[in-house]
């Protein structure tokens, strides 16, 4: 029981000593990735979670379809898992100053916030998500990077308690 308890411990300390990302890491492109303008209109997504361990635990695809009117972006996200289960989210981001923003959706507690640099935008928040036994309280750690005039690539770092319990890559296609 002991050396059980002690592999797992030192697995999840391990674990937290994976390296993230940072605003302020070096840009491999001299794109710059701006939210309002990649995501008005239509964006199709392919996705999947994986746990701590790098299983995949699920797949999904979404629609979404953004909507700018100047100072808020509206992204209608409509999710559909392998299981041919749907989930619908509805983002409100308001543009709080030339790289940064603030947003809502059901479920989010409090406000995410987000700041653009060059190529990479990073959004930090709160989320009661939907599991099938009711909701589960996470953090995201989200960062995108523009891939190329019509590409996002997404990784969201997941945690429970400040522990990692796993992430969230997507990759965005502007349609």
């Amino acid at each position: 029981m002991f050396r059980l308890l002690a592999a797992a411990l030192i697995t999840l300390s391990l674990g937290a000593c994976v390296g993230k990302p940072a605003l302020d890491d070096e840009k491999l492109s001299g794109g710059q990735l701006n939210l309002e303008e990649f995501f008005d209109g239509r964006v199709k997504a392919q996705g999947q979670f994986q746990d701590v361990f790098g299983t995949v635990r699920r797949r999904f695809d979404v629609d979404i379809t953004g909507t700018w009117d100047g100072k808020t972006l509206t992204l209608v996200e409509d999710f559909v898992y392998e299981d041919k289960s749907t989930e619908q989210r509805v983002w409100t981001l308001t543009k709080t100053g030339p790289d940064t923003w603030r947003g809502t959706a059901p479920g989010v507690i409090g406000e995410a916030a987000g700041e653009e640099r060059g190529d990479t935008f990073n959004w930090r928040y709160q989320i009661d998500l939907p599991v099938p036994d009711g909701t589960m309280r996470v953090r995201f750690d989200d960062w995108m990077w523009k891939l190329s005039e019509n590409r996002v690539l997404n990784r969201a770092y997941m945690t429970k308690y400040g522990v990692d319990i796993g992430e969230v890559i997507i990759s965005f296609e502007k349609q």
